[in-house]
């Protein structure tokens, strides 16, 4: 449409707003694809239309800054296999490299667009895309250029892991170097996967150094299997974000607290892999900003569902139910290092989505029931 619109008829809205994050009695307007005033409905300015939501929750966008969408290939008999009581590894990443390297570009393209509008149909309104199902300098910069088609968010791993027939030390020459140089035109960030079985710390450091040199802001997988450095390197390097943070030490939790660094915490991993769910409570009372983001990925997290994360956060994580939407809206906004979106506030973009409740509540009060009857994007509805 054109002009402004009038957006009442809420029966709560969630702001994301530090100060008002819920209110209600309250209505919003719309002009050119932003937020142009927030406020009591009663108090609502003139626009060009009024679109009235009948009493109808209105969260903002979510916005799920970790996601691995483009590869190929399928793992449920791995998961079938981890639900018989065998442990998750990252090994089975190369079955997924090996199918995603004999997949053709137009194959990819369909299979990330299903991923995309599954998720916008959950609410999601802006996301992050990673590579590294490709692992080789054609495969991961194809990865990146696909993923590119669908946003601008776009996340260089191609330190995922070693891929079959190199060396470790080889395999973090051609990431820093070839690689690198063809992913940098596709990609805004660079991330490594710090664990064991996969990058070290000091592999990480190189690795990420070397993306920043080249402009690429630097994110990081760390602690998801065991204790480990990569929290406390992603902290010390100034990283935006650092995700998973399932085995937090009491120093892995000062040091985020201090550095300002987000903890992106991935429940329906823990969902998945029956590893212990993270206490955010612990992280949120130390003053730690944290973010909900699916991991949408074929092996240790295929959902695509931010309100079963939130769900999962509530029920299992210590977090309220607006601090698991909050996080799942301006602190994945944040770990993007984002203003525009996960909010909605005067200059905002338009984002949103229009719960079939009457209260942001619902979704985890509602587990796994489709709450989300409208998603908008830049104030048109998808």
């Amino acid at each position: 449409m054109t002009g402004s619109l009038l957006v009442t008829g809420i029966g709560e809205l969630v702001t994301g707003d530090a100060e008002q994050p819920v209110l209600t009695q309250a209505a919003f307007v719309v002009d050119d694809g932003a937020v142009a005033w927030v406020g009591a409905a009663a108090e609502a300015p003139a626009a060009d239309a009024a679109y009235d939501m009948g009493g109808r929750a209105v969260i903002p966008g979510f916005v799920d800054s970790h996601s691995h969408l483009v590869f190929a290939g399928d793992r449920s008999a791995e998961f079938a296999a981890r639900m018989a009581g065998e442990s998750y590894a990252a090994g089975g990443i190369r079955t997924t490299v090996r199918a995603t390297r004999s997949a053709s570009d137009e194959e990819l393209t369909a299979h990330v667009r299903r991923l995309v509008d599954e998720m916008q149909r959950q609410g999601t309104t802006t996301l992050e895309i990673k590579s590294g199902y490709g692992l080789s300098v054609a495969d991961e910069a194809r990865s990146l250029a696909i993923a590119r088609q669908f946003t601008d968010e776009t996340t260089f791993l191609g330190a995922h892991v070693v891929p079959e027939g190199i060396t470790p030390e080889e395999y973090v020459a051609l990431v820093t170097g070839p690689m690198l140089e063809a992913a940098r035109p596709h990609a805004r960030w660079i991330d490594v996967f710090c664990e064991k079985g996969a990058f070290d710390a000091d592999q990480a450091r190189a690795i990420l150094t070397a993306g920043a040199a080249v402009g690429l802001r630097g994110r990081l997988h760390a602690n998801q299997l065991n204790y480990g450095s990569g929290v406390q390197l992603a902290c010390e390097l100034g990283l935006v974000a650092v995700d998973h943070c399932t085995y937090l030490s009491d120093a892995d939790v000062d040091a985020l607290a201090q550095s300002g660094t987000v903890a992106t915490l991935l429940p329906g991993v823990e969902f998945s892999t029956r590893h212990p769910y993270i206490d955010a409570r612990r992280l949120i009372d130390a003053g730690v900003r944290v973010a909900l983001a699916s991991d949408c990925n074929p092996g240790s997290c295929f959902t695509s569902s931010l309100p079963f994360c939130i769900a999962i956060a509530v029920r299992d994580m210590g977090m309220t139910p607006t601090e698991a939407v909050l996080a799942a809206t301006a602190g994945g906004a944040a770990a993007l290092d984002r203003t525009d979106v996960g909010r909605l506030t005067v200059g905002a973009r338009a984002d949103f989505a229009v719960l079939d409740a009457p209260s942001h509540v619902h979704l985890a009060y509602r587990p796994g029931v489709p709450l989300v009857a409208e998603t908008w994007r830049g104030g048109v509805r998808a």
